[in-house]
């Protein structure tokens, strides 16, 4: 019988106004891989925060107990001291530095405040070799991808002798193939005796490594579930979201009309590498009321395609013709993209996509400012109009549209992103990665938005790694690969197998 390693007992934690966790219990037994799963703004977060002391003692009410005493954490250092890791879904590296540089970041291997690199390179050697990596330890982290990033944070998790470790949405990032590796790897780390804490939205993956599932909803503990093949998806999601989701995408039936937005003999060069072609004679077309799906595996060049169609955002020798309603367009800065009627909603909200630090009402109207503008001054009033009829319109949960972005969960982030990029009016709206991080109550809130736009006559490309995402969604699937698009199915045709054949025989 397992022991239990954690049991944090009637959590408590109160913001002004907010109350956050209402008595929530979680036991974690030893040497398991323990899910925890709820909606975003469900207080998973915030429950992690006051295990790794971001939250300290004092600052909550109740009790956690670690290793069969009563702990009392004032900071990270004491968690990380007793072998509690947590690994944040944005990844907490240095990109300039080197992998042994960051492994070892605060916790040098030194004598006499001189670094040993010698023991510093053969120990990461070592690491690096638990966790399946193959890089030098000199490698700079800029230079490798987020799958691998993934593994050399688990990495210094280990030089730190980690007992209990948390992820936080590891694979949100990751391809289908980055991901099961990942979470082959913590399969791996249960093997050798280490305790793993995963929150994550990807159901699937919950039931594919996860021994005992916890669900969160608003604050407080509704269930704890024992994993296997009995525990199905749909009853997860019964649990976090309190209703039965029988369709994971809403229904709807199409008609797209005439071809709308038509892209030709688009080709892009790499910004830097001016050797490297990046895009190869793309050809792609969007009827009106169409939702147009673009696979493909990461680095195929999707998010490229998307960029330096949206203003040239991406990319250097940029030739090709963008065509609306059968017209030439201007696409050759982001203001004329947006002038001529398209709009991009980048897979990266929280740097790209808003500006965190200000208000719903300033992020909504920040791509048109002109509209909400009077001989060059903004007009307030309007802007709060503007705001409020958004706010409604996407349901976008906050007691107030001059909350800050930052204040709002991933969800919630994301409706704000599209309703900045509604309000210009497109015609075409190009959605890179729309659910990426966010729960399934959120995502078919977002699915149906998706729909009214077709509804509505636009044309919609939506860049997804979720391959069911696209299938549920989508009326055609264009299939990328090294920066060509190699094939076309419709949604009668496509399934996985169709699209991942395409890629591997391209």
């Amino acid at each position: 019988m397992m022991n239990p390693i954690l049991e944090m007992r009637r959590i408590t934690k109160t913001f002004p106004g907010v109350k956050a966790l209402d008595n929530v219990n979680l036991t974690v037994q030893e040497g398991e891989i323990h899910a925890i799963c709820g909606e975003n703004g469900a207080g998973k977060s915030t429950l992690m925060k006051v295990l790794s002391g971001v939250y300290p003692t004092g600052t909550y009410e109740g009790e956690i107990v670690y290793q069969g005493k009563t702990a009392d954490f004032r900071n990270i250092r004491d968690t990380e001291d007793r072998g509690i890791i947590i690994i944040h879904q944005e990844l907490a590296l240095v990109p300039q530095l080197s992998i042994a540089e960051n492994i070892f970041l605060g916790n040098e291997r030194a004598s006499r405040g001189v670094i040993d690199w010698r023991k510093t390179n053969r120990s990461t050697e070592e690491l690096l070799a638990k966790v399946g990596l193959i890089e030098p330890p000199t490698t700079k982290v800029d230079s490798i991808g987020v799958g691998k990033q993934q593994l050399v944070e688990i990495a210094k998790a280990l030089s730190k002798n980690v007992k209990l470790l948390i992820l936080d949405e590891p694979t949100a990032a990751l391809q289908e193939n980055d991901s099961r590796k990942l979470l082959d790897l913590m399969l791996e780390l249960k093997a050798q005796g280490v305790t793993c804490i995963i929150i994550s939205h990807k159901l699937n993956e919950v039931r594919y490594v996860a021994d005992r599932v916890t669900v969160i909803r608003d604050g407080m503990t509704v269930a704890s579930l024992e994993a296997g093949d009995a525990l199905s998806e749909d009853e997860i999601v019964r649990h976090m979201v309190g209703r039965d989701m029988t369709h994971r995408f809403p229904e709807h039936k199409r008609t797209p009309g005439n071809t709308l937005f038509e892209v030709k003999d688009w080709n892009v060069w790499h910004p830097e590498h001016t050797e490297r072609q990046v895009i190869k004679n793309a050809a792609m077309t969007v009827r009106a009321g169409e939702v147009v799906g673009i696979a493909g595996v990461m680095g195929a060049g999707r998010t490229e395609l998307a960029m330096s169609i949206f203003g040239k955002s991406y990319g250097r020798n940029i030739s090709g013709t963008a065509t609306l309603r059968g017209e030439p367009i201007d696409v050759s800065t982001v203001d004329r993209a947006i002038s001529a009627g398209l709009a991009y909603v980048t897979e990266d909200r929280k740097s790209l996509g808003l500006i965190l630090d200000e208000t719903i009402r300033f992020n909504t109207t920040l791509s048109n400012l002109d509209e909400v503008s009077t001989g060059g001054i903004l007009n307030h009033n309007e802007e709060t109009k503007v705001a409020e009829r958004y706010r409604e319109a996407l349901a976008i949960r906050t007691p107030s549209v001059f909350q800050k972005a930052m204040n709002l969960s991933g969800g919630n982030q994301q409706k704000v992103v599209l309703a900045k990029w509604l309000f210009t009016q497109p015609d075409v709206l190009i959605l890179d990665e729309p659910t990426r991080g966010i729960d399934v109550g959120a995502k078919y809130e977002i699915y149906t938005i998706i729909n009214d736009l077709a509804t509505q006559g636009k044309g919609v490309v939506m860049i997804s790694s979720e391959m069911p995402e696209l299938l549920g969604m989508c009326d055609r699937i264009y299939v990328m690969n090294e920066g060509e698009l190699v094939g076309e199915l419709s949604a009668a045709e496509a399934n996985q197998e169709r699209i991942m054949s395409l890629i591997v025989n391209e």
